[in-house]
């Protein structure tokens, strides 16, 4: 087996990545402290192809250095906004149709591996601080609480290990229609 060359991996160009369809899915950084966090969270919503990033409170916002770090350019892809709170994105893209879910360990939370994402909606991913998880105000505003399954000593992933679970099961239940 050969691993493939760079020109043989047909990469869109931005221009051709902003004119394609997108998972329908908005990805919302609930006050994420870490840039390389944030670079690699953009990275990942490229590759899944969702429609935007939501850049909240302290989160920073591109362009910057240490953000590229793990970005590698998908600032330039992906769509992102930015709300000085994570309540005021849950409350605009709550008024474009989203469905809003926190990715969070709760009462009542529903397991990511029995969640079955309807064709025809689209849907907010709200994942929390490093430390403090998604704000106390913003759990009070969701629709739904999914929760990813763990088994260790730790019950905690990276919040971009997080994201890229999420995503990539969302992508294969929408678009592979699993």
């Amino acid at each position: 087996m050969r691993k493939l060359k760079l020109d043989e991996l047909n990469r869109a160009t931005v221009a051709e990545f902003k004119a394609q369809d997108k998972l329908p899915v908005a990805v919302v950084l609930d006050n994420v402290r870490s840039m390389h966090n944030i670079g690699s969270i953009f990275r990942t919503a490229d590759g899944f192809a969702v429609e935007q990033v939501c850049l909240c409170g302290i989160t920073a916002q591109p362009p910057h250095r240490e953000i590229e770090k793990t970005a590698l350019g998908a600032t330039q892809s992906v769509n992102w906004l930015y709300y000085k709170t994570p309540l005021q994105a849950v409350e605009a893209l709550r008024t474009d149709g989203y469905k809003i879910i926190a990715i969070e360990q709760a009462e009542n939370s529903t397991m990511l591996n029995t969640f079955a994402p309807a064709h025809n909606e689209k849907y907010a991913l709200i994942f929390g601080n490093e430390v403090n998880g998604v704000s106390d105000d913003v759990m009070q505003a969701i629709d739904l609480c999914i929760e990813i399954p763990q088994f260790g000593t730790k019950h905690s992933f990276n919040i971009v290990v997080s994201a890229g679970i999420v995503l990539w099961d969302f992508f294969s239940k929408i678009v592979n229609g699993e």
